[in-house]
């Protein structure tokens, strides 16, 4: 499978999807927004992966590679591709599918559970996965579920944590692609939104929580990548 990704800063890597790509004899193309690189066309890719990033998806002013990448991902979507988004990237495909994007009730930063909605538990996607898990989180902005998508997981803090559309489109607010590496330079770039909050834990509790939920994130997330649009 030929598998495009979409990076839009620099320290927000692939993490273990880069690992599941390798193992499973996958190819890889990515396109670095933040270097100014140009955009594939769909029919070069088989999947695009869609990676997070501190910025909001209408940030056109900031971001001037957001409208094209907007217009990529519908694109794609039309085109039949499978696609997976990363926190930013949900909500990238969620606006790709005419939902709203807005700012949530929660910012949710740290290791937080979410849980199996009751369609999430029916899902073939998630068959055999446990009921709640541990996952990490660092956003502020949510989405509504996307008309004919099924809404698979919510947490208490935000409702809106995973969907599938189609069978082949999931966006997981949430981040089990984080290995040591890439959780550490998210935490280095961004621990100046670790400020006081209900779902917002410090940046030692982040630390010292992440060896014991790493592995189970990974896994989950190979299950996730090995099954979209195949059940």
């Amino acid at each position: 499978m030929r598998v495009h990704a979409l990076q839009h800063v620099e320290f927000e890597g692939l993490g273990h999807i880069d690992r599941w790509i390798a193992d499973r004899g996958h190819t890889l193309t990515l396109t670095w927004l933040y270097a100014g690189d140009a955009l594939p066309r769909p029919a070069s890719f088989d999947r695009l992966v869609i990676m997070g990033g501190p910025m909001n998806i209408y940030e056109d002013g900031k971001y001037p590679w957001l409208p094209a990448e907007r217009a990529l991902i519908r694109e794609a979507i039309a085109a039949g591709k499978s696609a997976l988004g990363v926190c930013l990237g949900a909500q990238l495909l969620a606006d790709a599918l005419d939902s709203l994007v807005f700012s949530g009730s929660n910012k949710e930063i740290g290791w937080w559970p979410i849980r199996l909605t009751e369609a999430g538990t029916r899902s073939g996607l998630l068959a055999g996965t446990a009921a709640e898990a541990m996952v990490f989180h660092w956003h502020g902005d949510t989405f509504d579920i996307p008309a004919g998508a099924i809404h698979l997981a919510a947490s208490e803090g935000c409702s809106s944590q995973a969907f599938l559309y189609d069978n082949r489109i999931l966006g997981l607010q949430f981040h089990l692609e984080l290995i040591p590496e890439t959780m550490a330079a998210i935490v280095t770039h961004c621990g100046d939104e670790l400020a006081p909050g209900r779902y917002i834990q410090s940046e030692a509790q982040i630390r010292a929580d992440a060896p014991a939920y790493f592995p189970a994130s990974n896994r989950l997330l190979e299950i996730l990548l090995d099954r979209l649009g195949h059940v």
